[in-house]
């Protein structure tokens, strides 16, 4: 299982808080995995020098067609503008037909608990999928 190890783009405050973002996506097909994987790095190189970017973290499961991200970042603002801009806009583009799911999820902490633990994330994600299944099933209703 392939990780890149947070990273620091810039160094966050001594105090306050930060607003981290976690997600998950899957892949239609093991067709998909690398081109979904090549262009991640490339996202990835540009949250490196990103404003307001705290840390970043980025794990592929390959063979389960499973991708996770982890970030933390100064504001809303500054997460939205990283994907609002080039490349992160037309990597996801792109990407959106190669797409089986994707799951958002958003909260704040105290830069102080930087770098948030995978384990945190990965609940966070999964709390945030059962919501959003149960979501789709109440509007079908």
């Amino acid at each position: 299982m392939p990780t890149l190890p947070w990273t620091i783009p810039q160094p966050p405050p001594s105090d306050g808080t930060t607003v981290v973002m976690a997600s998950r996506f899957e892949v239609r097909s093991l067709r998909d995995v690398p081109r979904f994987f090549l262009k991640s790095l490339a996202a990835w190189k540009q949250v490196r020098s990103a404003p307001g970017a705290f840390g970043a973290s980025l794990i592929a499961q390959p063979g389960r067609r499973v991708f996770y991200t982890l970030s933390a970042w100064e504001s809303r603002d500054a997460l939205y503008a990283f994907a609002r801009a080039e490349p992160h806009r037309g990597i996801m583009t792109a990407l959106r037909p190669t797409m089986l799911s994707s799951t958002f999820t958003f909260w704040e902490t105290p830069v102080g608990r930087l770098p948030i633990g995978w384990d945190e994330a990965k609940r966070r994600v999964e709390e945030q999928r059962r919501a959003d299944t149960a979501g789709q099933g109440d509007a079908a209703a």
